[in-house]
């Protein structure tokens, strides 16, 4: 065989690959716009937390102050953009829309996958146009992690790195989309050791991201000893890419890959409960909490429980894909309004003050974490043992 058919034959398995790729960027966005891709019989955690009023907060409500600094970047709010989408021509209006409200109110926003622009250099714009609309912000990259365990990983680190001009990147942990996926790369091995390698050659901050499972302790533990700098928690009870994997393979008429995908629908530690095991079992990492965020309270209780800031992503989608950047920043301020009374209503002026703040946790959660060996009461009571150090 020639070296020119060699060559042919590699073009095209990389441009079917491309196709692939891009096809699929489309339909994640148009499944998560039209179905209930929501998890069904697990939720967030959330309802089973609540916050311990204080009638005296001994602070005026224009005294509250949510601004926080996130991987080294000073944000008007702790709020991020979660990852979404691109690699498809429709991204592009989407991820303009939300890098344009992210600009105007200083919050952080990652941009979906970049495998597809790495196998397309046409889609790169589809990323780019996010740091074009918005020069100041925090702009996190994104590459999944079957894709850094080949061999060029670095060098495709770098590529997505200047692509965006980002600040940091996160290498998302998709295991469970990957296993439900009828096209998934189910190919987790060595990815420890990969993500260590980034992270001692790559510049910018690694986050460890998931995508809707969770994590647990231990890998929360295993990242940070290899120089991870964030975890973004991803946890169960928002959106499921098991339910979006479950609507494709239905599509196709693939029941036997649907009937599986819904076994897993609610595969995955909630939300709540990962950022506690996140946070309280490391020393030196900061913490996203996303999955299920809705509300400023959402927020305000993450935060209270050991997150740095929180992520939001599928009550956007709509109006970004519709280029309403106005609603955007309406549905945002909202939320970051909702923070504000939160933070309050327990005589938080500061951020870092929700952790001082008194939280019950109940019910399924509270199970959870006691059988994980944690104590729950230690948040309920730390306003009493301020007042004991007091003394």
């Amino acid at each position: 065989m020639t070296d020119a058919i060699k060559g042919n034959k590699q073009s095209c398995r990389i441009n079917r690959e491309s196709e692939i790729t891009e096809g699929r960027k489309i339909e994640h966005i148009l499944i998560c716009l039209s179905k209930d891709v929501i998890a069904k019989e697990k939720t967030t955690g959330l309802e089973d937390v609540e916050f311990v009023h204080v009638s005296l907060p001994e602070i005026n409500k224009t005294d509250v102050d949510t601004s926080i600094k996130l991987l080294g970047h000073e944000l008007a709010a702790p709020i991020v953009i979660a990852a979404m989408t691109g690699g498809h021509p429709k991204a592009a209006k989407i991820n303009a829309t939300l890098a344009e409200a992210a600009q105007k109110l200083n919050i952080a926003m990652g941009v979906g996958s970049q495998r597809a622009a790495l196998e397309d250099s046409s889609l790169e714009y589809t990323y780019s146009i996010a740091r074009e609309k918005a020069p100041d912000i925090l702009l996190i990259g994104n590459i999944g992690a079957p894709q850094i365990l080949e061999e060029n990983r670095i060098e495709n680190i770098r590529k997505i790195i200047e692509m965006i001009d980002a600040d940091a990147v996160a290498i998302h942990l998709n295991a469970l989309q990957e296993a439900i996926q009828p096209e998934g790369e189910a190919t987790f091995k060595g990815v420890v050791s990969a993500i260590k390698d980034i992270v001692e050659k790559i510049e910018v901050p690694i986050i460890a991201k998931e995508t809707g499972a969770g994590f647990a302790r231990e890998e929360a533990r295993s990242l940070e000893k290899i120089g991870v700098k964030a975890i973004d928690v991803g946890g169960t009870g928002g959106t499921s890419w098991a339910a979006v994997e479950t609507y494709r393979a239905e599509s196709r008429g693939m029941h036997f890959a649907a009937s599986i995908g819904k076994t897993f629908w609610d595969w995955g530690i909630p939300t709540t409960i990962s950022t506690i095991e996140t946070a309280f079992f490391t020393n030196n990492i900061e913490i996203i909490a996303t999955g299920g965020v809705r509300t400023g309270l959402d927020a305000a209780k993450l935060i209270s429980l050991g997150a740095n800031a929180v992520g939001i992503s599928l009550p956007l989608l709509k109006p970004a894909y519709e280029g309403k950047v106005e609603k955007l920043i309406q549905i945002l301020q909202k939320v970051i309004e909702e923070l504000k009374i939160a933070m309050f209503l327990v005589g938080a002026s500061k951020i870092d003050d929700l952790k001082k703040a008194d939280i019950i946790i109940m019910g399924r959660t509270a199970e959870w974490l006691k059988a994980r060996g944690f104590d729950v009461t230690i948040f309920a009571n730390r306003r009493k043992q301020q007042m004991e150090k007091i003394k």
